[in-house]
């Protein structure tokens, strides 16, 4: 519901809320296709139509700044969406959880292995998160948890997992908890916004009751995942920022526009004078 970010998530959903000049929906697009995926599979809620307008064709757009000779701007937007990769969009009718959020695709997914990308989390990656991860299923045949280490205090705001590490990076999961306070964590490794599953998620979501906050949790899926298959843990390489929060999201918008090739050195200086002045 986007409610950290009212008013301006009334009308408009989170996932479009902009870092510097792209959406934070667009930015989980570049990423996946960046990762090989071709099928993007979007799940969303009766508010959230911005979202398939965004990745449409604007025919009247489009027109208008290729008679005006804006031909940069028009292969930017041209670009949002490369012409190999397909968009299906699923209508999560009430916001029951991620993990029914997920449930909610499986029969576009059907059994094939997939990824999951929550867009308010923002990585700053070379090679992008989502692609490194893909590397590591491609070795295990597993599903593949992307994992950060977090404060103490903060492990009651995600999945934590108790695993070993296997490999530099890479451990495997004995458990995982969902939102536990720090008392009750077994680690500091959170669980973030990127996931690769096999199939067999679908089984273990559809069996379970509802969780924490009367939700269907993910987390709780992937804990009778374990049950029955191995699940790994990666410690990517690159700079997560939580756009859910709205520290976070100003952190992003400030070393993204330090990066911005159109803005960057000017923005800095800016910056700059503020800190001297």
């Amino acid at each position: 519901m986007g409610t950290r970010f009212l008013p301006a998530t009334k009308a408009s959903p989170k996932e479009m809320l902009p870092i510097v000049d792209k959406p934070l929906i667009q930015y989980a697009v570049e990423e996946a296709i960046a990762a090989g995926i071709t099928e993007l599979i979007f799940i969303t809620g009766r508010s959230k139509r911005a979202i398939p307008d965004h990745f449409d064709k604007s025919v009247e757009l489009e027109a208008m700044l290729e008679a005006q000779g804006r031909t940069k701007l028009l292969e930017q937007l041209r670009s949002i969406l490369p012409k190999h990769v397909s968009c299906i969009y699923i209508r999560q009718a009430e916001a029951l959880g991620l993990g029914h959020a997920v449930l909610c695709a499986k029969p576009a997914v059907g059994n094939e292995p997939f990824a999951v990308i929550l867009a308010d989390d923002l990585i700053d990656a070379n090679p992008p998160a989502l692609k490194q991860m893909v590397e590591i299923y491609e070795n295990k045949s597993s599903s593949v948890l992307g994992v950060e280490d977090v404060l103490p205090s903060e492990t009651a705001s995600y999945g934590i997992v108790d695993a070993q590490e296997i490999e530099e990076n890479l451990l495997q999961l004995k458990s995982i908890v969902e939102k536990p306070e720090p008392e009750h964590a077994p680690s500091t490794l959170a669980v973030v916004g990127r996931y690769i599953l096999t199939s067999g998620i679908f089984d273990c979501l559809q069996n379970l009751k509802p969780g924490r906050g009367g939700e269907i949790q993910l987390t709780d899926g992937i804990a009778a995942l374990l049950q029955k298959e191995k699940v790994f843990a990666y410690r990517f390489k690159g700079k997560r920022y939580d756009c859910g929060s709205k520290l976070g999201y100003m952190k992003a918008n400030v070393e993204f526009g330090l990066q911005h090739p159109e803005i960057g050195s000017e923005f800095a200086e800016y910056l700059h004078n503020i800190k001297s002045a």
